[in-house]
């Protein structure tokens, strides 16, 4: 198995439990792949480099995954990597994690709006456009143009509860804040934090919405 930036592990250790061995990791950040080879035990192998630049072999893996991650990648490049990596009949994963839910209200949304909105966004959201993981035409085209089939969409709606240590540390992974400098992130998180525990009590559920898509390499030739 292939997993495309890994970054802490969390789907990793998951993918671990369901069988994933071997596991091959492919993460670009020489930081993210020391912590995971110690956080792991050497159960996986990471190699360091961009998918766009990473020399994968060909038809050599069953399934590729990418969790909350291929928004970091050239779509065509990373796409036609992945295609040649599988082998045939291989299958391709990616999903995305939304920590939100245009149908559902959100009142922890609304309360950090103000905090949020002044800063720039995610590399999957684009102005005025649809979210990179809910625009399913746009993947679809892509995955098609890369030669997969057996294309498929779900979009899975579930809530989670955190304390507000957690929801502080969920929102210091989050790409806009992540890139701050030090003293305006420490700002940002504690601003955070202070909403949870000043007016949720320590308690903040929210909505969250996974987009995920999987593909097939035909057994055929292209």
């Amino acid at each position: 198995m292939l997993e495309v930036g890994p970054g802490t592990g969390h789907a990793t250790r998951r993918l671990l439990e369901l069988g994933a061995d071997p596991l091959v990791a492919v993460e670009p950040d020489p930081a993210l792949a020391a912590y995971l080879e110690t956080a792991l035990g050497g159960r996986i192998e990471i190699w360091i480099a961009p998918l766009e630049d990473a020399k994968l072999p060909t038809a050599t893996f069953d399934l590729a995954a990418a969790a909350t991650s291929f928004h970091w990648v050239d779509e065509e490049a990373g796409l036609g990597k992945l295609f040649s990596a599988l082998r045939p009949g291989g299958w391709l994963a990616m999903w995305w994690t939304l920590f939100g839910d245009d149908t559902r209200p959100d009142s922890f949304r609304d309360a950090t709006d103000s905090i949020m909105e002044e800063l720039p966004p995610s590399p999957h959201e684009g102005s005025g456009k649809p979210r990179l993981p809910l625009d399913t035409e746009a993947r679809t085209v892509a995955l098609r143009a890369a030669g997969f089939e057996q294309l498929e969409h779900e979009l899975i709606r579930w809530s989670f509860e955190w304390n507000t240590a957690g929801i502080r540390a969920l929102f210091a992974t989050f790409s806009p804040i992540a890139r701050l400098a030090r003293a305006h992130r420490e700002a940002v998180l504690d601003a955070v934090a202070k909403i949870a525990a000043d007016e949720f009590g320590g308690h903040v559920t929210k909505p969250l919405l996974t987009s995920l898509y999987t593909a097939r390499r035909p057994d055929r030739p292209r």
